[in-house]
């Protein structure tokens, strides 16, 4: 059977609605099956959108990481755009006073520090305070929704709750956004007015490659289903002086510095048999991002086996390879954005757990026990049971 996203399902089956007031929270990312973006496939048939919120990256999903994205007017669709990611973070009173209801349909890649999630909460607040009823859009998770693959640590909301991680889930969630957003409506929000429009011909444990042909980009660095599925593990470089392949053809899919001696790591994060995943020697130049324009001698990460691959283990085995081969050139760095101007604690806010860079200071055997530990969410699987869709 063919996957229907939830945008296809509403087009088909909710034409009641066209005579509604609606805004929609969304990308160029977001699109039906057929690749039309979603917002074009609403209006043109027929659905009375008066306006779009965008999240990180923009409407166009352009804008680089962590930048402020303005306001501004659609010119597919000419309908007012309103940033989630510049003065505001969510829908003011006024943005929603018009309005009937709110229609959410966000890209995702199953990452806890991907920001489309955290715009979606802010969403469902101001919904929730405001009284309006909020559609949501479901999608599959692109790196499956098989909770065994789930992969920690959950994040310590107390001491690391950011914009990349405000409530406590783990990294790779194994969910899709409609689920979480049930959990959240019965744990936080209980007045919010949620419907779900399901995905219909999903199974979970399938990977995007298996329902979708093309890869669509989902923000500037988020370039094809390899690159999401080594996110959650090699979005920790953020956080050191490596780069992690922004600015070339690899985001997200090589690690590199002009110091780094690639072939000794590789053959060294090779001998570790790390499932799923094995690493070559490369040689790259950033055109943006660290170390632009200089030759980085890198790694490039080959996934061979998606069901087998755990990401966040894998990423933190390399960083910790590179920190013992190169402690005099690795180093810890903050990484600014607009919502974390100082960029500082960037790995406790990633990892979710505080002083995260603490846990590469243990012998290596000793560090790979106590990540394979820490990255188990034990009770993930028990607690987002009830409220899974699919």
């Amino acid at each position: 059977m063919a996957v229907r996203l939830g945008i296809d399902v509403f087009l088909d089956q909710w034409r009641d609605f066209r005579s509604k007031k609606l805004a929609l929270v969304t990308n160029h990312a977001a699109t039906t099956s057929a690749y039309t973006p979603s917002r074009q496939a609403l209006q043109t048939a027929g659905f009375r959108l008066v306006r779009l919120f965008s999240p990180e990256h923009g409407l166009e999903t352009v804008g680089a990481d962590g930048r402020f994205m303005p306001n501004g007017t659609d010119p597919l669709t000419g309908l007012p755009v309103i940033s989630l990611y510049g003065d505001q973070l969510r829908p003011a009173a006024g943005d929603l006073a018009d309005l009937d209801a709110v229609v959410v349909d966000l890209p995702d890649v199953g990452c806890r520090f991907y920001t489309y999630l955290w715009t979606l909460t802010y969403v469902m607040e101001a919904c929730a305070e405001h009284q309006k009823p909020l559609l949501l859009l479901d999608r599959p998770n692109p790196l499956s929704g098989t909770l065994a693959r789930a992969e920690g640590p959950m994040l310590d909301e107390s001491r690391c709750a950011s914009f990349i991680g405000r409530w406590s889930i783990p990294v790779r969630h194994s969910c899709t956004f409609g689920e979480l957003a049930r959990f959240w409506q019965h744990q936080r929000l209980p007045t919010l007015d949620l419907t779900v429009i399901r995905v219909e011909g999903w199974k979970r444990s399938r990977f995007q490659a298996d329902w979708q042909p093309s890869f669509v980009p989902t923000s500037p660095a988020m370039v094809s289903r390899e690159a999401a599925l080594l996110y959650p593990g090699l979005g920790l470089l953020e956080a050191t002086n490596l780069s992690e392949g922004r600015g070339t053809a690899l985001p997200f899919r090589v690690a590199g510095a002009p110091w780094l001696e690639a072939t000794t790591l590789v053959a060294r994060f090779n001998a570790l048999q790390v499932p799923g995943v094995v690493a070559r020697a490369l040689i790259f130049t950033p055109q943006e991002g660290k170390y632009a324009n200089q030759l980085c001698r890198g790694v490039q990460f080959h996934v061979c086996d998606a069901a087998r691959v755990r990401p966040v283990f894998s990423a933190m085995a390399f960083i910790k390879l590179v920190r013992d081969h190169h402690p005099e050139t690795f180093g810890w760095r903050p990484y600014p954005t607009l919502i974390n101007p100082t960029g500082e604690q960037h790995l406790d806010k990633l990892l979710g757990i505080w002083q995260a860079e603490s846990l590469f200071e243990e012998p290596l055997d000793a560090f790979l026990k106590t990540a394979r530990a820490v990255l188990f969410p034990e009770a993930w699987a028990t607690t987002i049971r009830p409220f899974l869709g699919y």
